[in-house]
């Protein structure tokens, strides 16, 4: 990813769901202005989600997303429909596309009457695609959204071969985007004032990637800058130095949470610290539940099942810290040797039954709907779960000193 580009999580997640045949795809195509889908007369021609991170005026940064039909058959066709309403659990808009000259949901295919269903219990905005409305002399198509009678769903006439309605489609869809813009955390403004100093720990070790600096980082300089701020960077062996240069104490100091325990040791204990990996859980929206998953770090037993995830799938090093140093903390905390389990990426096991606690990656690289998926998952598995800020700060012994900047803030959890 370079520099200049939006990551994943950071993008609003357009999907397109529908039965097979009513032109998905070709609508897909039709808005995003380029060939992202495979169109054909066959049945199922989309056999696998197929994502594409891209541009899309009026909305700005989005990865589009399309699925394969919701009426597929036979046991492949049951994991293709599966995998379509997996796509759920990343979707921050749902287009629903029918061929269906629809006013009320009554008239819709149960199979997407069905796929409404989850749409309202996830409480993910949707409108409904009414595709080949150029087939339909009685019903022209027209250049506005309709909103169905006592519903809570917008209908809207397209037509993926002529194009009409498209424009008015990728309108509404930035109107829902702009709600979800303004109904986003932020990372740190939140935290400081125009004009104050923070300062920035930042270990570059054999782990750290050659030439640049990691997703989380970044974010958090931008953050900075957004509020007015300003920001020093230095590694964890030269921060005694720049707090004496620096005329006035910084109003934060934020760290990599691997030199938690050697930065607590050299910040004197009235200047605020905390992690960027603390400051991704609250950015996330569930940094509570991840805190009381440390709790269960000090209890665990030889033999208990922990499982590492990280939601990206970065080059492992030779210390690395989901893979080395995770594993070395935890048993120094507790004392025995748990079984360790990874996953990266879009890995994630549907069955975390055997799982005595997760320990989770600050989740820079998924959005907030997928991680909110992974944790419900834990919850509903009655699996505790933390992520590796609140873990490493609590076996370091500094969680609480790690939490309090953000008490006072209006986006605690």
């Amino acid at each position: 990813m370079s520099l200049n580009a939006v990551p994943s999580g950071e993008r609003v997640h357009i999907a397109f769901f529908g039965r097979r045949n009513v032109g998905k795809s070709s609508l897909v195509n039709a808005v995003t202005g380029q060939e992202l889908s495979l169109v054909s007369d066959v049945k199922g021609t989309t056999t696998d989600p197929v994502r594409k991170a891209m541009e899309l005026l009026p909305l700005g940064p989005v990865v589009i997303i399309d699925t394969p039909g919701l009426d597929d058959e036979g046991d492949l066709g049951q994991m293709r429909v599966r995998r379509a309403r997996e796509v759920l659990a990343q979707t921050d808009i749902a287009v629903l596309v029918t061929d269906v000259p629809a006013c009320t949901e009554a008239e819709l295919p149960r199979w997407e009457q069905e796929l409404l269903a989850l749409v309202r219990e996830r409480k993910i905005p949707c409108l409904i695609a009414c595709n080949k409305a150029d087939l339909r002399e009685a019903s022209p198509v027209t250049e506005e959204a309709e909103q169905a009678a006592g519903g809570d769903i917008l209908f809207l006439p397209v037509s993926a071969l002529t194009g009409q309605g498209v424009n008015c489609l990728k309108e509404q869809l930035a109107a829902f985007a702009k709600q979800w813009e303004n109904a986003r955390r932020v990372l740190v403004r939140d935290l400081i004032s125009s004009g104050d100093t923070v300062v920035l720990v930042i270990p570059v070790d054999e782990s750290a990637p050659k030439g640049r600096l990691i997703l989380p980082q970044q974010q958090v300089m931008r953050d900075i800058l957004d509020a007015h701020g300003h920001f020093l960077a230095c590694q964890p062996e030269e921060l005694a130095d720049m707090l004496e240069r620096l005329k006035a104490p910084p109003s934060l100091v934020i760290t990599d949470s691997q030199a938690f325990g050697r930065v607590a040791e050299t910040l004197p204990r009235e200047l605020p610290l905390t992690s960027f990996s603390i400051l991704f859980a609250r950015y996330k929206g569930q940094l509570e539940v991840l805190v009381r998953g440390a709790e269960v770090l000090g209890s665990l037993r030889d033999g208990d099942r922990v499982l590492i995830s990280e939601g990206c799938t970065h080059h492992r090093q030779c210390n690395d810290i989901g893979t080395v140093k995770m594993p070395g903390w935890i048993r120094a905390a507790c004392g025995a040797e748990p079984v360790f389990s990874f996953t990266s990426g879009g890995s994630f096991p549907e069955d975390l039954s055997e799982y005595r606690l997760i320990v989770h990656c600050g989740g820079c690289m998924l959005n907030e709907k997928e991680m909110g998926r992974r944790m419900k998952m834990a919850a509903a598995a009655g699996v505790p779960m933390v992520n590796y800020g609140a873990a490493i700060a609590c076996m370091h012994g500094i969680l609480e000193r790690s939490l309090e900047p953000l008490q006072q803030s209006k986006w605690q959890s």
